[in-house]
């Protein structure tokens, strides 16, 4: 059997999957202002100048960390039921295309992403996807995260899960094709015949180049912003915060008094 793995963020989707339902968790009571505040400023920083792994996976496992004590049914419920709103605007047109692609040829589909679980599932169902590989947070007896995790599926940990995939549905990793936009991800991308570099960092654009694997650069959308208009009062708080620093609690709730 030949597979197709395709890495999520910046690879499938726009954007990196968590700051995408950030605004969604704020709504919600899952963020406090503080964190809400450091997630807009996180994700113009994504917008504008982009962002290495390394502040990416501080990101996700903060994320993590934050969502002690939450019920995980709840969080499943909340990603599933926003999913076409958060998820849909930024989903790259040529992934699209890509995946129904291999699709057509009878290849096996998988979405690998650092992302939880309760992210990525929903994700591969709504994109047609065949299975996934996950990062899975800790539960306790009563369904709530205990910030802890089970598996990380991120650098050399997604390809070790690609090959326990690999060798429970009789996956032949020489014929499959890996998509990844990372650096990190070059463990996965090595396991396969067919790597494939999609808006690569600067990194795994030079081991590409090195290597001869095919490169390709998505660019519908070019940007969340222009799918989806940023909302007004996340873009003033991340400026009041850059501006002010300590002072954006109370500059904020002189702003709410006046609404």
């Amino acid at each position: 059997m030949e597979a197709a793995f395709f890495d999520l963020d910046k690879t499938v989707i726009a954007k990196t999957s968590i700051i995408a339902y950030a605004p969604t968790l704020r709504k919600n009571g899952y963020l406090s202002i503080p964190m809400a505040v450091r997630t807009a400023w996180g994700h113009l920083l994504f917008k504008f100048f982009g962002a290495d792994e390394e502040s990416l996976d501080k990101a996700r496992k903060t994320a993590l960390r934050l969502a002690t004590g939450m019920n995980q049914k709840a969080m499943k419920r909340l990603v599933r039921d926003n999913l076409t709103e958060v998820i849909e605007p930024i989903v790259y047109d040529d992934a699209i295309d890509l995946i129904e692609e291999h699709k057509l040829k009878g290849h096996l589909l998988v979405l690998i992403s650092a992302s939880p679980t309760e992210i990525v599932e929903p994700l591969a169902e709504h994109l047609g996807i065949d299975d996934f590989i996950a990062t899975t947070p800790v539960v306790d007896s009563e369904g709530r995260y205990t910030g802890e995790v089970e598996f990380y599926a991120a650098g050399s940990h997604k390809a070790e899960a690609i090959i326990d995939l690999s060798l429970k549905k009789n996956i032949s990793l020489e014929d499959s094709w890996a998509y990844s936009d990372s650096s990190t991800d070059i463990p996965m991308l090595e396991l396969v015949g067919n790597p494939v570099a999609v808006n690569p960092d600067r990194e795994l654009r030079k081991q590409a180049e090195e290597k001869n694997w095919p490169i390709l650069e998505f660019v519908r959308p070019i940007a969340l912003g222009e799918r989806v208009p940023l909302n007004r009062k996340w873009i003033a708080i991340t400026v009041l915060t850059f501006l002010l620093g300590a002072g954006v609690v109370k500059t904020f709730k002189r702003f709410r008094s006046t609404k």
